[in-house]
């Protein structure tokens, strides 16, 4: 059994945050940071980053990595390791060198990939020796690009298990994401609380404020295109509207999903789209939200997104397809206009009622310090911070046996 260790009264609890790196730039390394920083105003946090994904060549937004887009810096009271290569040697030693030296009371481990599950195996088995609790936030229960190959999705659900047996209390953004989760990997008594997502306020600059008499709506389309994103469909929906609005999408193609891109060139109004097909850096992100009065995001699924919130951190109209956790992140937002995915002729009518509401600045209902207090209760459940002692009634609780 690993030795308990008591927590001093006179300092507050240590976390320990584990997640995406700025090398393969994407919204879990925007988020790793965000949340990192937030904890940080009630807790002691140091950050593991998961540095070198998988190999560059294998990366979708390969011609990118490394190169320096993010403009988002962590908190002088965050103490930050990076990091970790997929290869392990030696920065994984350094890792785990760098979690005795902090011996945090929790390690926090951010899951949005299988590239990263080996490393996450090893932190979790050091950590449960140290006497350390162990928290796993989930994104989504797996990658969808992951999940479309018969090895990796093998790869994750059997590996996966040996660290969730020792996982203490799981996070999610959703209650749909808790019932996803359940159903994959039954989760039987680990304490779970929701946080939702919190607030990308950092890309938000002064806004201009639409003229008189302007009468042109700019969509907005923003993030990844891949297959679930269902830009198709708003391409579709698009050429039907009148010319008083014009669409602008930005995103980097993944998996191989060219169609909007060849739908953009062969559409009847290709005159009215602008397409910017690469990742951009945060400078321009401000600036195509800065000019937008109405964003579009018709994805055919999704646990999160990242566009979103930062849609309604800008105070913006966002037309949303009413899937996943999405509906729960957008259900308390005055700008959501919620419609059925994969249904151009409903998305097309929802823009339009999305552009009445135009030329105001909604009010984001997504905080950190919610999410801080989730961490908080999640915390106090698991019993971190306090002496690891357990009596025959106060047991701290597993996986299901099958997980182990």
């Amino acid at each position: 059994m690993p030795a308990s260790r008591p927590t001093p009264a006179d300092r507050p609890d240590r976390i320990l945050v584990v997640g995406s790196g700025w090398r393969f730039l994407s919204g879990i390394s925007y988020y790793t940071c965000r949340l990192s920083n937030a904890l940080a105003e009630r807790y002691e946090v140091g950050t593991i980053l998961m540095r070198r994904l998988l190999p560059a060549r294998l990366y979708p937004g390969r011609e990118r990595v490394g190169h320096s887009l993010a403009d988002l810096r962590y908190s002088e009271d965050v103490r930050v390791f990076d990091g970790i290569d997929w290869y392990a040697v030696p920065s994984l030693f350094r890792a785990l060198a760098f979690l005795r030296r902090f011996r945090p009371d929790v390690l926090v481990l951010q899951w949005w990939t299988g590239t990263v599950l080996h490393s996450y195996l090893a932190l979790t088995l050091a950590a449960r020796a140290l006497g350390i609790r162990v928290i796993v936030e989930f994104h989504e229960v797996q990658d969808t690009g992951e999940a479309r190959h018969r090895w990796a999705a093998r790869y994750v659900r059997r590996c996966i298990r040996p660290m969730l047996s020792r996982t203490d209390g799981v996070v999610v953004h959703s209650r749909y994401d808790e019932a996803a989760l359940d159903e994959a990997y039954r989760l039987d008594g680990v304490p779970c609380e929701v946080a939702l997502h919190g607030p990308f306020d950092h890309h938000v600059p002064d806004r201009p404020v639409r003229e008189p008499g302007d009468d042109v709506y700019r969509l907005l389309f923003f993030g990844t295109i891949r297959p679930y994103k269902g830009l198709e469909d708003l391409i579709e929906a698009f050429a039907s509207l009148g010319p008083r609005y014009h669409l602008t999408v930005v995103g980097e193609t993944w998996e191989g999903w060219t169609r909007p891109g060849e739908m953009i060139a062969t559409s009847p109004v290709r005159d009215r789209i602008s397409f910017v097909n690469r990742y951009v850096a945060d400078a321009e992100v401000d600036e195509y939200f800065a000019n937008a009065d109405v964003v579009v995001l018709p994805y055919r699924r999704s646990s999160a997104s990242g566009p979103l919130h930062i849609a309604m951190s800008h105070g913006l109209p966002v037309v949303v397809t009413a899937v996943g956790g999405l509906v729960e992140a957008a259900e308390a937002y005055s700008g959501a206009v919620l419609v059925p995915a994969a249904d151009p002729d409903e998305l097309r009518q929802a823009i339009v009622r999305a552009a009445g509401l135009a030329g105001r600045r909604h009010t984001d209902p997504s905080s950190w310090g919610r999410t801080v207090d989730a961490y908080a209760r999640l915390l106090s459940r698991i019993g971190a911070g306090q002496e690891n002692e357990t009596s025959s009634n106060q047991t701290v609780p597993r996986l299901s046996p099958d997980l182990r």
